[in-house]
């Protein structure tokens, strides 16, 4: 259920709506809009009556939400989200780019490779201290000493930090370093996971399951809503089918449909979605032209020597590369790159 109220409401016109809504058991969710306040419900609400928050000051309208995801639709809140980091945002018009490595091998590897992002204008650098493998016996990355080194490189070069959370054990210590916390692909469903995050204050992207329809990705983001954090970033990254010359299907028509369906921001992997480094760069540009509101591209600075995903990761010159033409189609979409276009 949504309740609409006036812009302009009350402190306290608003107080006595959430204490209506929490008297019956129910838990209210603040949504600021572009013209409209809105009050979102989750809980028992077929019990409660429209007519008895009709009557309260300020209401303006109560709506029947009826998707079973119901703070991430679009029905709960019709503008676009926008996820404000002070210097840059992601949705809107910005087109968001983040690169980096899969894995952090080292203090000079990533210092190298964030160094070279910096030059370009990349304000979000990815890299991996935990990294969730299908081997046990495959790389799992540097884990403390990764975070530490990530640490650095946003005190020293001013990067904002994408990371993945493994498990909630690490999760403390990861949320003090990142401005985003990724959620991968294997625990889109690790709903104690996610439950944990809802409750930071850190963004999140959650990327989409190896197998996941897309409702499944909104109900696995509405599990981070519900605990109040709304800075949910949703990320494609390939689904599983029978394919097998790439490494996943890049799902596009995803991009599209969660715009319909939901207010979040949604960005697109194309490294993960085919897997292939020279192919990156025409999924990336058709990512971008069905909408997506940023990219995340895994660039290595010798991808022949890296321990995890080197065959889909680009070099820094021809990511550099990409970014030219991705700067070119932006305008067609009406985006802007200016984090990019302000580096010469």
């Amino acid at each position: 259920m949504l309740i609409i109220m006036k812009l302009d409401s009350t402190r306290q016109d608003i107080d006595k709506v959430m204490n209506k809504i929490a008297s019956r058991n129910c838990v209210p969710h603040e949504i600021p809009g572009a013209s409209k306040l809105g009050i979102g419900i989750t809980g028992p609400t077929n019990l409660l009556i429209e007519e008895e928050f009709l009557g309260l000051d300020s209401v303006e309208e109560v709506i029947r939400v009826t998707k079973p995801y119901k703070l991430v639709s679009r029905e709960m809140k019709p503008d676009d989200t926008i996820i404000d980091f002070e210097d840059t945002k992601i949705g809107g018009e910005e087109l968001t780019m983040i690169a980096g490595p899969c894995s952090i091998e080292s203090r000079q590897q990533l210092f190298d490779i964030a160094g070279e992002l910096k030059e370009m204008g990349i304000k979000f650098l990815r890299a991996g201290a935990y990294k969730p493998r299908s081997s046990p016996y495959a790389f799992q990355g540097l884990k403390e000493k990764g975070l530490l080194y990530l640490s650095e490189v946003k005190k020293e070069l001013g990067l904002k930090i994408v990371t993945e959370a493994k498990d909630t054990k690490s999760l403390p210590l990861i949320s003090a370093v990142a401005d985003i916390i990724q959620i991968g692909a294997r625990n889109m469903q690790n709903f104690s996971l996610l439950e944990e995050v809802g409750q930071l204050p850190n963004a999140i992207l959650l990327k989409r399951g190896m197998a996941a329809t897309i409702e499944d990705l909104l109900m696995s983001a509405e599990y981070i809503l519900s605990q109040g954090n709304f800075n949910v970033i949703l990320c494609e990254r390939g689904i599983r089918t029978f394919e097998t010359m790439t490494r996943n299907t890049l799902d596009l028509n995803a991009v599209p449909m969660i715009k319909k369906h939901s207010h979040l921001p949604v960005i697109v992997d194309p490294s993960h979605g085919i897997g292939i480094w020279d192919k990156v760069q025409p999924m990336a540009m058709a990512a971008v032209a069905c909408g997506a509101d940023g990219l995340m591209i895994e660039v290595h600075n010798h991808p022949e020597q890296a321990l995890s995903d080197g065959s889909q990761s680009l070099t820094p010159k021809n990511f550099k590369k990409l970014l030219e033409k991705i700067e070119q189609l932006a305008p067609i979409v009406e985006r802007k790159i200016n984090y990019y276009a302000q580096v010469n």
